[in-house]
């Protein structure tokens, strides 16, 4: 399994480290902590433009997630890629919401992070009668109990 956060924005500094491992701590948490997930964190231009692209959404977004194939094969034909997917968060408007919310920057990474690999993983909190926002709550406790 492996973690790869890329940082494509400035402006804030995120701890690489950190987001590694709550990731690798919340795909451990839901049983799936032998794939691997990219982490990128953005500006608003930057998501807005990836939320326009792929949904059809003209506006920012805090968080986007982007699931990979559940199998791939290279030109042998056997699998080779765990990769759930890839996260993206936008740091412009997590410190917004951070602020509006009351807790740190950090904090807020993390709960986008949770819910991001929640989709990765296959849950979807618009159809799901609250199966998605039962678990995240449940992950928040237990992953962030210190923050």
């Amino acid at each position: 399994m492996a973690i790869e956060v890329v940082n494509r924005q400035r402006r804030i500094r995120v701890d690489r480290r950190r987001v590694a491992r709550l990731a690798s701590d919340a795909l451990a948490a839901l049983g799936r902590g032998d794939e691997s997930v990219t982490v990128a964190f953005v500006r608003d231009a930057a998501i807005s433009s990836l939320n326009h692209k792929f949904r059809e959404h003209d506006r920012v977004t805090d968080v986007l997630s982007f699931p990979a194939f559940a199998e791939r094969a290279d030109d042998s034909g056997t699998e080779n890629d765990d990769s759930l997917g890839d996260v993206v968060i936008s740091t412009d408007t997590a410190l917004r919401q951070a602020r509006e919310a009351g807790h740190s920057f950090e904090r807020e990474v993390s709960e986008l992070l949770i819910h991001g690999v929640l989709h990765l993983c296959g849950y979807d909190h618009e159809s799901d009668s609250g199966e998605m926002n039962r678990l995240e709550l449940k992950l928040r406790r237990k992953l962030l109990e210190n923050e």
